[in-house]
């Protein structure tokens, strides 16, 4: 048997928890592609029919809660939501690429 060791390096850590979340990734574009049960309030429809979250003026996600930077529809967002995970390489990213405060 021939014993491999890759090591790894550079692998960024986080101190991004739900405390500390700038929740960056409310201020992307979200396209709905399969019913997760979100409110049709919160939904924008194009003129071809496509689904996108809706966003406010200012460009952040009309379910995000502004005082807690908490999502209102949680158990119910989007699926491109549920796998932007906090802290994940896509996360530090956005967080990188916006000004999110």
């Amino acid at each position: 048997m021939i014993n491999m060791k890759i090591n790894i390096r550079n692998v960024p850590t986080t101190d991004i928890t739900c405390s500390t979340c700038e929740a960056c990734c409310c201020r992307l574009e979200v396209m709905i592609i399969s019913d997760t049960g979100v409110p049709d309030r919160f939904i924008k429809v194009d003129e071809w029919g496509s689904e996108t979250m809706f966003r406010l003026d200012d460009g952040w996600c009309s379910a995000l809660d502004r005082e807690t930077l908490r999502c209102t529809i949680y158990e119910n967002r989007p699926w491109s939501c549920r796998a932007f995970e906090m802290g994940s390489f896509e996360c530090i990213t956005e967080r990188a690429q916006q000004v999110c405060s």
